[in-house]
């Protein structure tokens, strides 16, 4: 499947302006285009959109939003899977964030301290929604800039703004156990930690824990466990310990493997998030 990316990407028309990793397939690019047509089918992950300037010429041709138009201002949301297709006749400019689905889950899932499976994210045309549209703005600029900072605090307040919705849930962990697991995470970082290690803690079998874990956090344990080193290498870097230091004491074996984890999770290495705290 691609990606809503993907779709703009192989436009003879669109034109990227300016782009920036997130890390973990979550990124930003902010997009020009003009007089082009375009269909984003079944499209992998999720995407959020806000036109910077023009769009009045951007009408939507499918769907509930069948000929609406879009306006400076307007936010749109096209969820994972969601088909949709576009006619742009005058120029526009616009900001897309994408997500891949269990990751936003997971970002979620943490944010909000529920089930993954609550996660909400209503198919979107043309709305006039401010409390998207200023964080969506922010991730335009620092796209512009290279500002990882920024972004990383306009992803985070994107994904506390979403709502939850009520439906069955059937299979995963309790709240309860959930807990447990993060508590001991949070006490063994800087360890070595086994699948077995919680299996313990819930009383399952370490097939059932990672089958029923990924349920209701999104992404499986081992991916859990490394976004929360991340974010404490996050934390220790506003400090002053050296790299390698930060690395041993969040449970990485080396500098080196530290680095390309936090690359792989951030869309920049370590160094240059400790240069871009102290620029603030």
């Amino acid at each position: 499947m691609a990606s809503v990316r993907d779709f703009l990407e192989s436009s003879p028309v669109a034109t990227a302006a300016a782009t920036l990793d997130l890390g973990g397939g979550r990124g930003v690019t902010v997009w020009e285009n003009r007089h082009d047509r375009v269909s984003y089918e079944a499209p992998r992950g999720h995407a959020f959109s806000l036109y910077l300037a023009g769009g009045t010429g951007t009408r939507r041709l499918d769907g509930a939003g069948a000929g609406a138009s879009g306006w400076p201002g307007a936010v749109c949301v096209f969820p994972d899977g969601q088909p949709s297709e576009w006619e742009i006749t005058t120029p526009h400019r616009f900001a897309h964030l994408y997500l891949p689905d269990d990751r936003l889950r997971a970002d979620f899932a943490r944010t909000h301290d529920c089930d993954a499976r609550r996660l909400d994210v209503p198919e979107i045309t043309f709305a006039d929604m401010p409390h998207l549209a200023a964080p969506l703005a922010a991730l335009a600029r620092a796209a512009s800039a290279g500002d990882v900072l920024l972004a990383d605090t306009a992803l985070s307040e994107i994904v506390a703004r979403l709502g939850a919705r009520k439906v069955p849930l059937r299979g995963g962990l309790s709240p309860h156990i959930l807990r447990r697991i993060d508590e001991w995470i949070e006490a063994h970082l800087d360890e070595a930690i086994r699948l077995s290690d919680f299996a313990a803690l819930a009383a399952l079998s370490p097939f059932h824990l990672h089958r029923m874990f990924r349920a209701s956090r999104g992404i499986p344990l081992h991916a859990w466990i490394t976004e929360r080193r991340i974010d404490r290498a996050k934390s220790l870097l506003r400090g002053t310990d050296p790299v390698l230091e930060v690395a041993l004491a969040c449970g990485f074996s080396s500098q080196s493997h530290f680095t390309r984890t936090f690359k792989s999770g951030t869309g920049t290495t370590p160094a240059a998030w400790r240069t871009a705290i102290k620029g603030q």
